[in-house]
């Protein structure tokens, strides 16, 4: 899937999960896994070890990925499916629920 529908900086909403009904920004797409990074959603803790960059340690928290089927785009506050169309000769996204062009 080469085109894909969630891109980093989206504004997306969780649909399934614990953290369901939770919305953030996109921070990481991982295209490969079919996965996505978003801020304040699946919160899980990590123990570091004292480095240069951080010289205390000890327990920090950072979000982890999350299926990309788990989360749907908000186009105006609403979830929404996203589409492809030709725009012209360029291929552009579009909101299913609106019918509006996204990028």
């Amino acid at each position: 899937m080469s085109a894909y529908k969630i891109k980093k900086g989206d504004t997306v909403k969780v649909i399934a999960g614990k953290d369901k009904d939770k919305e953030g920004k996109v921070i990481a797409v991982d295209t490969k896994n079919h996965r996505v990074l978003v801020e304040g959603v699946n919160m899980v803790t990590k123990h570091t070890k004292p480095s240069a960059a951080n010289q205390q340690g000890g327990i920090v928290e950072t979000e982890a990925y999350i299926a990309v089927s788990n989360v749907m785009y908000l186009h105006k506050g609403q979830p929404t499916r996203i589409g492809f169309k030709m725009d012209g000769d360029k291929k552009v996204r579009f909101a299913k629920k609106t019918g509006d062009v996204i990028d």
